[in-house]
């Protein structure tokens, strides 16, 4: 979600939480393999509109929530929507500073969005409890590599090209085998990481990519060149669209 020292631009939180079905369902699969007893403390680690933030707090009515993200209007919207189920922190999560150390660190969609793991898997070993556990799913080496393919040439393209000149990709997706050696290197024990491909057809296509593949497309170009940009990365990836999504799994125990 909106996490990350990669970008410190702002997403639209409101349309995020409309469309983000996908991303919610990934989400209730990794809630589905946490066992909690309910009275944890946890961590939404990028917590976005608070959607998934929302499912964590019922599985822990006995314990507290902090829910943690770097852009601003997703942390207003999920305070609005959470109220006191969650505390709700707006920060860098490799600056992490929570008020007490976690049982449970939990992340969905976000650490993509990271450009510097080996400083984030640090900051969250210093905010786990020993003992406690990570549980953390984002895209990983080939997601959507189509998709940001067709972006990538149309962004080559006039009137677009100026626009980009400067331009940095603002997305990590490393390797599951990259990604365990990090966490090992973290202090991290009982790694277990893994890449798993997601097929999505967005119910709608253009808001979703608006609001989701394209977000960082978009900030340098002037809103006159946003709408025709989408139509002509649209029109290049064929209709109905399909993503083909490679999320990167990671699970294990702060030693």
């Amino acid at each position: 979600m909106g996490a990350g020292v990669m970008s410190s631009r702002d997403w639209d939180a409101a349309s995020y939480d409309r469309i983000s079905d996908p991303q919610l369902q990934w989400a209730r699969e990794q809630l589905g393999r946490l066992d909690l007893s309910g009275d944890e403390v946890v961590l939404d680690a990028g917590c976005g509109s608070g959607r998934a933030t929302a499912l964590l707090a019922e599985r822990v009515p006995e314990g507290r929530v902090y829910a943690v993200d770097v852009a601003p209007s997703m942390v207003a919207h999920a305070q609005s929507t959470l109220g006191d189920r969650a505390t709700v922190l707006c920060q860098d999560l490799v600056e992490l500073e929570l008020p007490e150390p976690v049982d449970v660190a939990f992340s969905n969609a976000t650490f993509h969005w990271i450009g510097d793991h080996d400083a984030l898997f640090a900051a969250l070993h210093r905010a786990i409890r020993p003992g406690g556990r990570l549980m953390a799913q984002c895209g990983g080496r080939g997601n959507i590599d189509a998709f940001r393919a067709a972006a990538d040439s149309v962004a080559r393209e006039e009137p677009f090209q100026p626009r980009f000149v400067g331009w940095r990709r603002p997305w990590n997706y490393a390797t599951d085998i990259e990604t365990a050696a990090r966490l090992g290197r973290a202090g991290f024990t009982e790694v277990s990481c893994w890449l798993e491909p997601k097929s999505v057809m967005p119910a709608d296509a253009r808001a979703f990519v608006q609001t989701v593949c394209l977000v960082r497309h978009l900030d340098p170009l002037p809103e006159a060149l946003r709408g025709p940009f989408i139509d002509r990365v649209l029109n290049r990836t064929g209709d109905p669209l399909v993503l083909e999504y490679v999320r990167l799994n990671m699970e294990a125990i702060r030693g």
